[in-house]
């Protein structure tokens, strides 16, 4: 009897650590959707002393370091739990951490911009995520089934390798500066490397490593040999796929070559992981909650956009198109953010029952989805009408501030409706009588 009591209470401690991480990363998709709206504001009505760049550091840093890796981070070990208290503890350490660093770069890039302070707490952030991909990896190796899981297991294992990889760019921006650079090419090569491997592979290969798990932990029959190649076929396009990242500097024709070859052997896996969701789908579909399927179908979708437009950006006349209308990459780089990697996780963790629609949050989502389909027809619309040589949108930063307005409001009702979610004795979220397991 005392083991099994213990058990449960080990139980419940990991489900309230897993609830507490996954409210936090919601809690700063709110906060970058507030600063995104707060961006869209200084650029029809500037503030005097309020640096437009600095607030831009601070949307970028708490969405990629506060909402996505927060909420990897409460995903990952909800998947796989930590089993001994004293993994529990460090994790729990890590995602303190975590958070010192996440809301140290909310308070210092707002003040200071790229200075002492800044660099201080992203570099503890990267720090804590070699922290976190070693612990967790061994977690995983002593602990988990690894002929049940193995497919999901390698998405994670790639995505965890290329977390770390990313890092090569900010620890290359150091001497960069130094050398009083910032702004040129190899300046901006530097942040585009971090960014490829971080949405490319680090956020990519992490919900592929979800998907799979889903299935698998459900018993679903998949095809493991596609599942496989897909898997290896992405991985190996990953790598040389940076080169579609630094096409706008105009490099030598090989680095063209290099492009053609990533985006080849990127239709090719994108063609088998397709063929097997598109086989395993109509046993996954009664799965999923109502929500839930709209959201994970939205963000396959994107996901194909952005494969479309990655494979076009590797032709020169696409790239420098994209180097000239800034419209292109920020609708992209939302594309993939919002549209893919984040409808994911908020459809994966509704799944879970770490998120809950309440009496407010559908239409919270409705109104998020709102102002990002409307601010993505703004940018992709206002790139395409100056490509085309035509007039552009009147009064286009105003358009775009209205856009924007559903996101936050639409995210903070979303963020109240999760109120009353409380852990079982089996470590089981439930909220009146309702399991999302």
């Amino acid at each position: 009897m005392t083991e099994v009591r213990e058990r449960q209470q080990q139980n419940t401690q990991t489900g309230q650590d897993t609830l507490v991480r996954a409210r936090i990363a919601l809690g700063y998709l709110v906060l970058v959707a507030v600063l995104g709206l707060f961006l869209r504001w200084l650029m029809v009505s500037p503030v005097d002393g309020v640096n437009y760049k600095n607030f831009l550091h601070a949307h970028s840093h708490v969405a990629l370091l506060g909402w996505l890796y927060c909420s990897f981070f409460a995903a990952l070990l909800y998947i796989f739990p930590a089993i001994t208290g004293a993994a529990r503890k460090s994790f729990q350490r890590q995602f303190f951490l975590t958070q010192v660093s996440v809301l140290g770069m909310l308070y210092t890039f707002p003040v200071q911009g790229y200075a002492l302070f800044s660099i201080i707490f992203s570099t503890m952030h990267i720090l804590l995520s070699y922290w976190f991909a070693r612990s967790y990896w061994q977690h995983v190796q002593l602990n988990v089934d690894t002929g049940t899981h193995a497919t999901s297991l390698k998405y994670i294992g790639a995505a965890l390798l290329f977390m770390v990889v990313s890092s090569i760019g900010p620890w290359a921006m150091g001497p960069i500066m130094a050398k009083g650079t910032i702004g040129g090419e190899l300046y901006y090569s530097a942040i585009y490397f971090y960014l490829h491997f971080q949405y490319n592979g680090w956020f990519t290969f992490a919900v592929l490593g979800l998907l799979f798990w889903f299935l698998e932990h459900h018993q679903l029959y998949f095809n493991r040999s596609g599942a496989m190649r897909a898997f290896w076929w992405l991985a190996l396009a990953c790598l040389p796929a940076y080169a579609l990242s630094v096409l706008w500097t105009q490099p030598a024709e090989w680095v063209y070559a290099i492009g053609y070859v990533a985006v080849a052997l990127q239709v090719v896996g994108g063609y088998y992981l397709f063929k097997v969701i598109a086989q395993v789908w109509p046993e996954t579909k009664p799965l999923l909650q109502p929500w839930v399927h709209g959201l994970i179908g939205l963000a396959l979708l994107f996901l194909v956009l952005k494969l479309a437009l990655q494979t076009a950006s590797a032709f020169p006349y696409m790239a420098d198109l994209a180097y000239k209308l800034r419209y292109f990459i920020i609708g992209y780089l939302h594309l993939s953010l919002l549209g893919f990697v984040s409808l994911f996780v908020l459809g994966f963790l509704l799944q879970q029952g770490l998120y809950r629609l309440g009496r407010y949050g559908g239409i919270g989502l409705t109104l998020f989805l709102a102002g990002f389909f409307a601010t993505e027809m703004l940018m992709f619309g206002q790139g395409t009408l100056l490509w085309l040589g035509l007039a552009a949108l009147p009064s286009f930063n105003w358009l775009m501030l209205w856009a924007s307005v559903p996101m936050p409001l639409g995210l903070i009702l979303f963020f109240l409706g999760q109120r009353g979610l409380i852990v079982s004795g089996e470590g089981r979220l439930s909220e009146s009588g309702f399991t999302g397991f």
